[in-house]
């Protein structure tokens, strides 16, 4: 019995802006701070590999001093209405009814909902009433991958079933206005808002590419890597400089010993579907497989278009990965880093 990826949707906030244009907003921001500083900042923005992000705010919202219940309230009335949108695109995309679902999971750690954002959109769409829900949150980046692990285990279980995974992420809704860390403008500088949703399916009757494994890892002693800090004044990003030197350090551990469980080895990889860290991780992952002719110009492309949507991103490289429309019998490879540290990996055959 095989779990399959039946398809990927999208949806993007109302509010986006080129990098150029986010520039005056900088000034403001900055203002008062040394010229040096400024100009550190201006570059980093510039230097990110991000052409355009989208947001649940405007600009002008996201650079003020809103409290964290006003952003949160956005993020939640955002949130619902970004996942609605994807998930019925998908179904639509997929020609099933929202009744056809046994199992929704939604995924996000970028704000704060109880209920979680599933139980929204069950009413909804009104899916069935014995459908099963999971939340997932705390997990970060890695929380799309996570979710379509935990989809494909429910699956595997129980054959003729069908599952959502539903990412809704809001970065901005985090931004820390009086915080100047590296942290908090690199955060600024890579990241924007999204949603995606994808459809897994163990029926008999629906295509897509085979989920052959999926398995995490966990790095030990690296809790203080990445994450939040709940603070007063909202969710206060953890980022540590040395993460892409850490995940360099772990990739063949990472890599190999998962390929060669299925009896393959990266060189049996058509598609490396991995998530945008951002520049300085694709650069990691550019050094390590470039020299065998892979490349991750989609995980590029994804990243320098929206940004790094936390763990929405992955799920929009895999969206272009399935309108190419590989080959039978290609494989592709899906990875995602997050709080933790952790890696979660999922290996594709169409």
């Amino acid at each position: 019995m095989s779990v399959r990826i039946k398809t990927v949707s999208k949806a993007l906030p109302g509010y986006s802006r080129k990098t150029a244009e986010i520039m005056p907003f900088l000034d403001v921001w900055l203002h008062g701070q040394e010229d040096r500083f400024i100009r550190k900042v201006k570059k980093i923005f510039e230097n990110a590999a991000v052409d355009k992000r989208y947001s649940i705010m405007s600009p002008e919202e996201v650079f003020s001093d809103l409290s964290f219940e006003e952003r949160n309230n956005i993020y939640i009335r955002e949130g619902i209405k970004l996942g609605s949108e994807c998930l019925e695109s998908a179904l639509q995309k997929a020609s099933w009814k929202s009744e056809d679902l046994d199992y929704i999971i939604t995924v996000s750690c970028t704000g704060i909902m109880i209920p979680s954002l599933d139980a929204y959109l069950i009413n909804k769409l009104k899916m069935r009433q014995d459908i099963i829900r999971l939340p997932v949150t705390e997990m970060g980046c890695a929380a799309g991958i996570s979710g379509m692990i935990y989809a494909k285990n429910f699956l595997k279980s129980n054959p003729g079933k069908r599952a959502a995974v539903v990412a809704v992420e809001s970065p901005t809704a985090t931004f820390q206005l009086h915080d100047y860390s590296m942290a908090n403008i690199v955060s600024a500088a890579i990241f924007g808002d999204g949603a995606a949703c994808v459809l897994l399916s163990s029926h008999e009757e629906d295509s897509g590419p085979e989920i052959i494994s999926e398995e995490m890892y966990h790095f030990y002693d690296a809790e203080d890597m990445m994450g939040f800090q709940l603070t007063n004044t909202g969710l206060q990003m953890v980022l540590d400089v040395a993460v892409p030197e850490r995940i360099a350090e772990h990739f063949p551990a990472i890599i190999h010993p998962f390929l060669a469980k299925s009896g393959f080895s990266i060189n049996d990889i058509d598609h490396l579907i991995f998530h945008p860290g951002g520049k300085k991780i694709i650069e990691v992952v550019e050094s390590l497989f470039g020299g065998m002719g892979k490349n991750i110009n989609e995980t590029k492309a994804v990243l320098r278009q929206y940004g790094n949507m936390s763990s929405a991103t992955v799920l929009y490289v895999l969206e272009q990965y399935l309108a190419s429309s590989p080959l039978p019998g290609e494989r592709g490879l899906m990875l995602s880093f997050g709080p933790g540290f952790s890696a979660q990996r999922i290996l594709l055959q169409w």
